[in-house]
């Protein structure tokens, strides 16, 4: 039940009329930066965690110290 085509058209001859074409560019434009940076920062995200991940298995030499207050 969902919108039918000339309904998708009015809305869309509204918009343009309302925003104006170049506008829209913008907007559009704006939006698509947008989601390219966030795949970006996905990917980058994913990238690192792999790694975070291999290097798990790396041990670090020190001393281990605890607190306790229980005397």
């Amino acid at each position: 039940m969902g919108p039918s085509v000339t309904q998708l058209i009015v809305i869309l001859v509204i918009v343009i009329i309302i925003f104006g074409t170049k506008r829209l560019r913008n907007i559009g434009a704006d939006l698509g930066g947008a989601i390219k940076s966030f795949r970006t920062s996905i990917k980058e995200g994913e990238s690192v965690e792999d790694k975070a991940t291999e290097d798990k298995g790396e041990t670090i030499e020190g001393e281990v110290t605890s607190k306790s207050d229980k005397d």
